[in-house]
């Protein structure tokens, strides 16, 4: 089985307006940065964008802000972009600010079917408002709801092209984590290698629903085989979520 696309803008071309779409990264680490700029080209517009950040201005999905396409973002540190700054005071953004721990722990929930948990992380602030809460051991705890989305963009090191994945370092941070909890999730990879080349221990395990790569003629003898490449892939969670 063999489905890699030829360049990034194939990749994300069924990404249609108001998706909701997780980006992986932490700051500028790890982000998919050539898919983003593929979103930006296609000009996909109305987006729920789950990030841990919103880039910075005109880099990473601070290009998505600068092209008014996302209309609501759920992170938890946006302090590196003055724009997000701008349109959120303006109205013209929907901001939803969320700790951070509780962030990661609600996109896992979402890439294992939990449809919630309890934490005491908020309690008493505006992080619980409206929000169901309860006492345990004689602690109160909130309710935090799971994360999901239609699509997941991903950085990874290495993958192959039945959608295997290997993060590296902290470049790894929300990456495997989102890649669970969409309905599609496209990855962008340093390194595509052939079946049987990935350590499945760890590793990340994954059905393959489509791999994609772009490795253009200018960029193979400008990097030779250090190239990048995109893969997509959708997890065995997916048999966990509605479709």
């Amino acid at each position: 089985m063999n489905k890699v696309y030829t360049n990034a803008d194939a990749a994300i071309a069924d990404l249609a307006d108001g998706a909701t779409v997780m980006a992986g990264g932490f700051g500028l680490c790890g982000i998919p940065e050539n898919l983003i700029a593929a979103v930006y080209r296609k000009g996909t517009r109305n987006l729920t964008v789950i990030s841990n950040n919103a880039g910075v201005d005109g880099f990473g999905l601070g290009q998505w802000l600068t092209n008014r396409q996302i209309s609501k973002i759920i992170a938890t540190y946006v302090g590196e972009n003055k724009l997000f700054e701008e349109l959120v005071l303006k109205g013209e953004l929907q901001a939803t600010l969320v700790p951070q721990g509780t962030f990661a722990e609600r996109i896992r929930a979402g890439g294992a079917g939990i449809a919630g948990f309890y934490t005491p992380t908020g309690v008493g602030t505006v992080v619980a408002e409206g929000k169901e809460v309860r006492q345990f051991d004689g602690r109160p705890f909130v309710l935090e709801r799971a994360l999901t989305a239609d699509f997941a963009l991903v950085k990874a090191w290495k993958g192959d092209r039945w959608g295997n994945l290997v993060y590296r370092g902290t470049a790894r941070n929300f990456n495997p984590l989102m890649a669970t909890a969409a309905k599609v999730t496209i990855a962008e990879v340093e390194e595509l290698v052939e079946l049987g080349e990935l350590d499945p221990d760890p590793g990340d395990l994954c059905d393959s629903d489509r791999a994609r790569r772009k490795l253009s003629e200018a960029h193979r003898a400008a990097h030779g085989e250090k190239a990048k490449r995109w893969t997509s892939v959708k997890s065995l969670c997916g048999a966990w979520r509605r479709s």
